[in-house]
């Protein structure tokens, strides 16, 4: 049996058919929520701007907002530690041979 489910999702309008695995559909139809929300925000605060310079500006949001995490998620300190933890073990299990 596959895992695949044949899903439609609304973006902006437009019916697009999707297969995704079942325990991502909810995933999947809450971030077409979201986007549509977005969309509709920038319609509303724009109204002179057709609907794909709607889409244009909420997919370059969403685009800052990722590299925004990324920017914050350093994990650097972390792999600065697990190397002084390597130099550790590397040495106790040379002493120990």
């Amino acid at each position: 049996m596959s895992d695949k489910l044949s899903i439609n999702i609304n973006i902006a309008d437009r019916l697009y058919p999707l297969k995704v695995d079942r325990m991502d559909e909810e995933g999947v139809r809450k971030a077409a929520k979201i986007i549509n929300e977005k969309v509709s925000q920038y319609k509303q605060k724009y109204a002179s701007k057709d609907l794909q310079d709607c889409l244009a500006m909420t997919t370059l949001q969403f685009a800052i907002e990722k590299f925004d995490t990324e920017k914050r998620i350093d994990d650097s300190p972390l792999v600065d530690e697990l190397e002084v933890i390597n130099d550790f073990l590397t040495e106790f299990l040379e002493k120990e041979n």
